[in-house]
């Protein structure tokens, strides 16, 4: 089985072969390029986040520094916003839906080492993809582990760590994270005039 087809269906391998390392150093430097820009040169941003990534829908915005593993394994919806240190360590795909929000130093990573030391000294990795569906909201510091799907309209407080998915709905944090209550009418009263 190739390096590739064993990083898609989550089975352990080393990422030094295949064009791998070539395709990581492409990110890095588009990200690099990226990360200079003046925030004036809002053109030159929208041209490189289009090269960077596998796709990026309408009205993307990134907050520079931003970093990533490869760039081209990350999906993004339109609307998407991302405050400054977002990381995306991309091995696996990273799905993100329309109308996120993202705030300061949030990692996602779809990659991970094994746990046993004797495997773990052998260099490789796992890798499991994310999804991130339409219209949550992470809030800062936030990381998400590999396999996770955070589902529709969720709010992730700040400082979570996410292990396990999160349904629909719901606003969940803590480390581990896990859900403290269901989205309400009563959130909709909280901020009306």
């Amino acid at each position: 089985m190739s390096v590739r087809r064993r990083m898609e269906v989550g089975e352990l391998y080393t990422d030094h072969c295949e064009g791998l390392p070539e395709e990581r150093r492409a990110g890095k430097e588009l990200v690099y390029d990226y990360n200079l820009t003046r925030p004036s040169q809002e053109a030159r941003r929208a041209e490189l986040l289009q090269e960077l990534f596998g796709d990026i829908g309408e009205n993307g915005w990134i907050e520079p520094p931003l970093r990533v593993a490869y760039g081209s394994h990350t999906h993004i919806g339109k609307n998407f916003y991302a405050n400054f240190n977002l990381v995306l360590v991309d091995d696996a795909t990273i799905t993100i839906g329309d109308d996120v929000m993202v705030a300061p130093n949030v990692t996602i990573s779809t990659a991970g080492h094994p746990i046993d030391p004797e495997i773990r000294i052998t260099g490789q990795q796992f890798s499991r993809p994310v999804t991130i569906e339409d219209n949550v909201w992470l809030g800062t510091g936030v990381m998400i582990n590999p396999g996770v799907v955070i589902g529709r309209n969720s709010v992730i407080g700040a400082g979570s760590v996410v292990t396990k998915s999160i349904p629909p709905n719901v606003v969940a944090a803590g480390v581990p994270c896990r859900v403290l209550r269901e989205i309400t009418a009563e959130d909709k009263l909280a901020f009306a005039g």
